[in-house]
């Protein structure tokens, strides 16, 4: 057993990076300081040279750090101080079952982005916006298209995007489904 080789470190950077974002985003609520402590983590791996065993003790290893980093964060006195967050909601936060249910809705969400970046520019953002809960009308207004336009992109989105989820959809139920 040795520590990360750079081109793993490298490699773990570019395949974690983002989805461990949204995973300390959903604790902390602050996207740039959720990259702020995305990047500490890493940052404190490679300089301890930590030795992991395999691709998934890695992603398993960064999961539990950026957690234990983000409820760090979340049980600072400043932090507690300028915002409302009770001991019980960290004591939530702690558990396994909302630490399983955040990594699946990372892997999901980067799964769902990985799939919308193979889409045209405009059709893209017209589904994120989409995904981000704006309406036809919002969406149209925004970038200045009809809303029939709208509409074209994404039926052609959802056309070519349901056989590259297909796979996917089962943990899609599963997660909305304990998540609500």
């Amino acid at each position: 057993m040795s520590s990360l080789s750079l081109k793993e470190y490298e490699n773990a950077f570019n395949t974690l990076y983002p989805a461990l974002c949204v995973f300390s985003n959903t604790y902390i609520q602050d996207l740039d300081m959720a990259k702020d402590i995305v990047q500490e983590v890493f940052i404190k791996i490679w300089e301890k040279k930590i030795q992991l065993q395999d691709e998934a003790a890695i992603k398993s290893y960064f999961y539990m750090a950026v957690k234990n980093r983000s409820l760090d964060y979340l049980k600072s006195k400043h932090i507690k101080a300028t915002r409302s967050i009770s001991d019980e909601d960290i004591a939530q936060m702690e558990t396994d079952s909302f630490f399983f249910r955040e990594v699946a809705v990372s892997d999901i969400s980067m799964i769902i982005e990985n799939a919308v970046n193979t889409l045209p520019p405009k059709c893209a953002e017209v589904i994120r916006l989409s995904i981000g809960g704006m309406s036809n009308i919002e969406i149209s207004e925004k970038l200045g298209i009809s809303i029939n336009t709208i509409k074209t992109h994404k039926k052609n989105a959802y056309k070519f995007l349901k056989p590259l989820l297909k796979d996917s959809f089962l943990l899609f139920v599963f997660v909305f489904k304990i998540r609500n």
